[in-house]
């Protein structure tokens, strides 16, 4: 819900994304912190009370050490069979096997699965883009990224005394439509599942089925800043929504039991 309790009930609400520049490039197990205060004060960003902060997720799997060296994976059977089916790497395969509970689609050029978070991406998330040249290696999505937004959100509270929310996103792709688009993976401090059933509409209807994806929504409009190559804008300030309350990441995963597609 956005808010600004400063305007008066006839004025437009307003919301407001701050990308800062210069940020820079993370190296393996760098704590993202002090990192993320000093980009901040150096592009004179000053946090507020309620903000956001939004994190893509491959500075934070850079931080946590998440590469993996392809030379070092050896594939099993079952990976080379599946990418000779699907045309890709067999170390590749190799990783998004281990990584996932299972495989959703796999078709030429295309391995869908269901990661071991619950979420269904292609390749379980594993990236080779905007990776430090040298050896051949890929970078798996953080170990627990809603542990990792609870760290940092923790983290902020005790060096600035402020109640920051904090999402870790990266880009999906989703069924029935072409194109990414930012996804929630590790949520602190907000609603992340925006439960409206019970709640009456305009027309004074009780809503029954009502519900919304706030943290997926903030995580695509902070990804529009943040852009998908070399935009080089791994954080985005969200100022202006009404977050109030606490969730996860993980509570916008569909159980297994009720989806009707996999």
């Amino acid at each position: 819900m956005l808010h600004d309790p400063d305007y008066p009930i006839h004025r437009p609400i307003k919301l407001e994304l701050f990308a800062p520049r210069g940020f820079p490039m993370v190296l393996p197990g760098q704590p993202l912190l002090p990192m993320i205060i000093e980009n901040l004060r150096a592009n004179g960003l000053t946090l507020c009370n309620h903000d956001i902060l939004v994190i893509t997720q491959k500075i934070v799997s850079k931080s946590e050490n998440r590469y993996v060296r392809l030379d070092d994976v050896e594939p099993s059977p079952r990976a080379r069979e599946i990418a000779a089916q699907c045309q890709k790497d067999e170390r590749m395969v190799e990783l998004v096997l281990r990584e996932s509970e299972r495989i959703v689609r796999c078709a030429k050029d295309v391995l869908i699965v269901r990661h071991r978070l619950g979420f269904v991406s292609a390749n379980a998330g594993i990236d080779r883009s905007n990776i430090e040249s040298g050896a051949e290696q890929a970078l798996l999505l953080p170990e627990d990224p809603d542990r990792t937004a609870e760290e940092l959100r923790r983290g902020l509270r005790e060096a600035i005394g402020l109640d920051i929310g904090v999402l870790i996103i990266d880009s999906f792709g989703r069924p029935w439509r072409l194109g990414t688009c930012g996804t929630c993976i590790g949520s602190a401090g907000i609603v992340a599942l925006n439960d409206y059933r019970g709640q009456i509409d305009l027309s004074g209807r009780k809503l029954e089925v009502t519900e919304v994806a706030q943290a997926d929504e903030l995580a695509a409009a902070a990804s529009v800043l943040m852009g998908p190559s070399t935009q080089a804008l791994p954080i985005v300030v969200i100022r202006g929504v009404d977050f109030g309350g606490s969730g996860r990441a993980a509570d916008l995963i569909r159980p297994v039991a009720n989806d009707k597609f996999l």
